[in-house]
């Protein structure tokens, strides 16, 4: 029996591409043949293009080192993209992640400033610069990675960022509706990874930052209703789901993949 092959000859960008979710998703969307674009600031998103290459599959990638926390660098992508192979049927917007986690009035302007820039402005700018070429090509999909830490303690700027991404995707479905272009969101729970090669921020320095860390580990198991920390492929499973033709009929939605927890 022939493998599944949800994405053959689908053109797909796939940023914050070089470990974690956005990884996994790369990975098993290659396999059922989908054309990349994998982007990351960390060049290490090079490596996980070869991976993907030289395991032979129906899929290809190239890799983009790009910041995309500015419009011109997303607009970069999606013009190298759309050079590469046409032109571009998904976008999973994945780039973001909290930097620090400590109570809200431990953040300074800065910290808050960088939060934002991290978890809101990759999304809002990938958004908008992929618009105009589904518009126009009559087609598209686009996932959005939120999370259910839009309720969560230790990391309010963070919930802020991607409270904001869920009414993006509301906001941008809704308007876009009938042009054939579809907007969803994903918003993944804990989820277990590998040590990450490139650490999101700073770390706890000491033992009241550990302390923080500790409590957002506590809460997020807590309020999991299966008690546990996600899986990476259970979260690729949601995400290429709406990304698919499968999900045809859906827009405008926010998927909790939590474990029962609706953030």
């Amino acid at each position: 029996m022939r493998a599944t092959m949800r994405f053959e000859g689908k053109s797909m960008i796939v940023t914050g591409a070089a470990q974690g979710i956005g990884r996994q998703v790369a990975i098993e969307a290659a396999a059922e043949g989908a054309l990349l674009a994998l982007v990351d600031r960390s060049p290490i998103v090079q490596a996980v293009a070869r991976e993907i290459n030289d395991a032979g599959g129906p899929g290809f990638a190239f890799a983009i080192e790009e910041d995309l926390e500015t419009f011109a660098g997303n607009e970069r992508v999606v013009a190298q993209a759309l050079a590469r192979h046409g032109g571009v049927d998904i976008l999973v917007t994945n780039v973001g992640g909290a930097i620090r986690m400590q109570p809200f009035q431990e953040f300074s302007e800065q910290q808050i400033v960088a939060e934002i820039n991290r978890s809101l402005y990759p999304t809002l700018w990938g958004c908008r610069a992929v618009l105009p070429l589904m518009l126009e090509q009559n087609r598209g999909s686009i996932v959005n990675v939120s999370s259910i830490a839009t309720k969560g303690i230790n990391r309010l700027p963070y919930s802020a960022a991607k409270g904001a991404v869920n009414a993006l995707t509301a906001s941008l479905a809704f308007e876009i509706g009938a042009r054939n272009v579809r907007v969803n969101a994903v918003a993944p729970g804990g989820t277990t990874a590998p040590p990450r090669k490139v650490a999101r921020g700073p770390g706890a320095a000491d033992a009241r930052e550990r302390q923080w860390v500790k409590e957002v580990v506590d809460q997020t198991i807590a309020s999991s209703h299966m008690g546990r920390y996600g899986l990476l492929r259970e979260m690729s499973a949601a995400i290429l789901f709406l990304a698919s033709d499968a999900a045809s009929y859906i827009t405008g939605t926010v998927l909790p993949v939590g474990g029962g927890d609706q953030g």
